[in-house]
């Protein structure tokens, strides 16, 4: 899942919010190595988080089908997690960067969420909103200065962009309906003589025939078939 969101966001970046500027795009960590063989404006989204959207959790399961009508597999509802990328613009000049970054502003605000025909792979499968949300303030425990401390670099404007997108989980099989006849054993417990009698329920298409119950005893029948007890 988390592949085909960045495929998604590199090419929504290239073929529409950016467009023929020859704006490079990566993902790598911005770390001052990297930056050091920067010879090109360049766009870099680095995922410096990621974790499960609690608020979007659901509960049920849902029956997957042959066919015939037969269950073959439930599938649990898809969990939601949230990606956090690091955006930021380089190039020579602090001013072009800025000019970068309200580009990139301006083009991911007005697209809520990512293009249904940007989407690949299990993001498409599942046919679900994948919303993105930039410039948000960063919750507790992800603050981005100490993000770029722990890359090394130097402090440098940025974007945070959020991507909350779905992963679903892999079906469970279910074993197959159950197709053999119900055997019942009857007897008479009223005379110790009589053989138990054998009898098999009767199917016609899924319709059960026969209903077989359990009868309570009662009256006389039930006072003849307790055991006596002895005297005391």
């Amino acid at each position: 899942m988390i592949h085909e969101v960045d495929e998604a966001l590199h090419g929504l970046l290239t073929a529409e919010v950016l467009g023929p500027a020859g704006v490079e795009v990566a993902f790598d960590a911005p770390t001052r190595d990297w930056a050091a063989r920067r010879n090109a404006p360049a766009v870099n989204l680095f995922l410096y988080d990621l974790r499960e959207s609690l608020a979007h959790r659901q509960q049920g399961r849902r029956p997957e089908h042959s066919a015939d009508g037969t269950t073959v597999a439930v599938h649990e509802p898809p969990r939601w997690f949230e990606l956090s990328y690091l955006v930021t613009a380089w190039t020579t000049r602090p001013q072009d960067e800025h000019r970068l970054l309200a580009t990139l502003l301006a083009g991911l605000m007005a697209r809520p969420s990512l293009p249904a025909e940007r989407l690949t792979g299990s993001l498409a499968a599942l046919g679900l909103t994948v919303s993105c949300t930039i410039a948000r303030p960063p919750g507790e425990g992800r603050a981005l200065a100490d993000v770029w401390s722990a890359l090394g670099g130097e402090l440098k404007p940025s974007l945070d962009l959020v991507v909350t997108a779905p992963l679903s989980a892999a079906p469970r099989p279910v074993g197959p309906p159950v197709t053999d006849g119900l055997l019942v054993r009857t007897s008479d417990r009223t005379d110790d003589r009589t053989r138990p009698e054998l009898r098999r329920a009767r199917y016609e298409g899924d319709a059960l025939e026969t209903t077989v119950g359990v009868r309570r005893v009662r009256g006389t029948d039930s006072r003849r078939s307790r055991p006596e007890q002895a005297p005391g």
